[in-house]
């Protein structure tokens, strides 16, 4: 059996200790028993991933006592209190105070367990709440990569892992997927950062523009040159150059950008020096560069000197559970840059989340958040409050109402069917049942609506 987690359990009775423990293990829990709370106390730290079940009457420091420096320490651990029939009163009372349960002796083995399960479930949910807004405030904090698939932790992995080396790297995604926030946070993330981040993208500028752009050019090189110009790449030595589109490249400009990359060096148009320049360069393409047929006129040469590391941006369609969490970030956003409240997630809204392939992935998603946002999108009334966004907490608190609100929704377009449920949603049928768990939903109260 698989560990439901651990359990600390504290009580000077000897007998009542090891029959508890005894439950608590065949139940599945890892239970650490202790006589006192000052030994329970020595053992435990603010991010204990589980729950502390104490008897009241102790010698020394009672379970009263060690419920409250539990909660000074941690005020969301699940403490669960075992009380003698005199003792009731106090324990409702620490339940009032933020207790999770007390448990009146004598009782059943079931009643200790049942009431262990929902702390721990309540737990799981607290340190992965925490651990969310964590990678939500690092996030905000350096560029957008949200995601809690495990694509999406890979990724952000591997950018951590090789943003501080000076490799070259080519990133690969559709249209929107987020190819310059990659980039940004490989420069944001590495000894460079102090250094400039310059973008260009490659698909903008006509032929006649680009190379001047790029290597910049002397006054009197060419016709309109006034003043001298310093190129993209000489001002982004120190820091990262990011090409995108750059299968977009002129092969006049490819030729030149091969040097740059082999030598490091740069020389602008209408001079014979060279400059030596000190960069990173981070490309992006939407094709596959690797495959002939799609590279067209992009030479292979420059490919693979490119493709040193490469790193892929899964689309939107293949990472469907975050899209709840997107979702709400652009709302957010689109409702403090608009000065509007968040509206109520309609059918309307909820369906188009859960069911549009989102062609244009996450710059599509975020489009559509602020056209809700204006009143735009979903039959929302601007400035309704959405129960789930709106409503105060944490942002994983309001992400986990938003997503049991669009699954309640789904169950009740699908009349609780489950393979069409799981088919909307977009989701594995074992993470459907999970969120079910998780959110205490019942399936069954949907079925024939």
């Amino acid at each position: 059996m698989e560990a439901l987690g651990p359990v600390l359990l504290v009580d000077d009775d000897a007998q009542l200790r090891k029959a508890m423990t005894q439950t608590l293990d065949l139940a599945g829990f890892l239970v650490t028993p202790f006589a006192s709370a000052a030994e329970a106390l020595q053992m435990i730290s603010p991010d204990f991933g589980g729950v502390v079940i104490s008897d009241i009457r102790m010698p020394g420091i009672d379970g009263l006592q060690l419920f409250e420096r539990l909660r000074a320490m941690d005020p969301d651990l699940p403490v669960i209190l075992v009380t003698g029939h005199g003792d009731i009163p106090m324990a409702v009372r620490a339940i009032q105070e933020g207790a999770y349960d007390f448990i009146a002796k004598p009782f059943p083995a079931d009643r200790l367990v049942q009431s262990a399960l929902r702390a721990m479930e309540k737990r799981r949910l607290i340190i992965e709440n925490r651990s969310l807004r964590l990678a939500a405030e690092k996030a905000e904090g350096d560029a957008p990569l949200i995601g809690q698939t495990p694509a999406m932790e890979r990724l952000r992995n591997t950018i951590r892992h090789i943003a501080n080396t000076d490799v070259d790297v080519l990133v690969a995604g559709e249209t929107g997927s987020g190819k310059e926030v990659v980039a940004t946070l490989l420069h944001r993330w590495s000894r460079r950062a102090s250094g400039h981040f310059v973008a260009l993208n490659c698909g903008a500028l006509p032929e006649s523009v680009i190379e001047a752009e790029l290597f910049g050019h002397e006054a009197g090189a060419f016709t309109g040159a006034q003043k001298k110009r310093v190129g993209r790449i000489e001002y982004a030595s120190g820091g990262t150059l990011f090409l995108d589109e750059i299968e977009s490249m002129p092969l006049s400009a490819q030729v030149k950008m091969l040097r740059v990359l082999e030598k490091r060096e740069v020389s602008p148009l209408g001079v014979n020096e060279v400059r030596p320049v000190d960069l990173r360069v981070v490309a992006a393409a939407k094709i596959d560069l690797g495959n002939p047929a799609e590279r067209g006129d992009f030479r292979e040469d420059l490919f693979f000197r490119l493709n040193v590391v490469t790193l892929s941006i899964p689309p939107l369609r293949e990472r469907r559970e975050d899209v709840p969490l997107l979702y709400a970030h652009f709302a957010a956003r689109a409702a403090s840059r608009f000065n509007r409240e968040v509206p109520a997630i309609t059918p309307t809204v909820a369906r188009h989340l859960a069911e549009h392939s989102w062609p244009g992935n996450v710059r599509e998603l975020g489009h559509y958040a602020e056209r809700v946002v204006l009143g735009l999108e979903g039959d929302a009334p601007v400035g309704a409050p959405s129960p789930a966004l709106a409503a105060g907490g944490t942002l994983p608190e309001r992400i986990d109402r938003y997503e049991a609100e669009i699954i309640r929704e789904t169950l009740k377009e699908q009349k609780g069917d489950v393979a069409g449920t799981v088919e909307a949603l977009g989701i594995a049928r074992k993470t459907f049942y999970d969120k079910l768990q998780r959110h205490g939903i019942a399936r069954t109260d949907y079925v024939g609506d």
